[in-house]
């Protein structure tokens, strides 16, 4: 019985040290900022890109208004949005990296975005994905497609 007990404990710690790490592990924009338009994408369950070229999930959405008037709306939304910060990248420069943290485990997401002229509108290009694992339950998509919902 003592065994067992020693082994709970342990697994206990383990996953608190887990936990711990997962929610304050820090975020190197070098590595989280990239750019929707080029990354090569991985194919993982967790992420989803929009982009014009070879587009993964669907193409850039294109959307009315400047892109930096885009940018500043978009941003105000996802700020807005619970877990969720900057990154790296700002409005202004028209790319801007989000860290969307999950509210029990603080399990990072991040989110990519690229505004650029098209037409009379703007193109966003994203990329969301996860960090830790493989499946997020469609998670970044919902994200990503609320934010472009309520930005249009």
């Amino acid at each position: 019985m003592r065994l067992v007990t020693m082994f709970a404990a342990i697994g206990i710690a383990v996953a608190v040290l887990f936990s711990l790490y997962v929610r304050f592990a820090p975020s190197d924009p070098r590595i989280w900022h990239v750019d929707p338009r080029v990354i090569v994408d991985p194919g993982q369950d967790g992420a989803f890109l929009l982009r014009d070229a070879d587009p993964s999930d669907g193409p850039a959405r294109h959307v009315a208004g400047s892109p930096d008037e885009v940018m500043a709306r978009l941003d105000e939304i996802a700020l807005a949005t619970p877990g969720v910060s900057r990154l790296a990248g700002s409005p202004a420069e028209g790319h801007v990296t989000y860290v969307a943290r999950s509210r029990v485990f603080g399990f990072p997401d991040y989110i990519s975005v690229i505004a650029e002229p098209a037409g009379d509108g703007t193109a966003l290009a994203v990329y969301a994905r996860l960090r830790f694992g493989s499946y997020d339950l469609g998670v970044n998509r919902k994200r990503v497609e609320a934010w472009l919902e309520a930005l249009a």
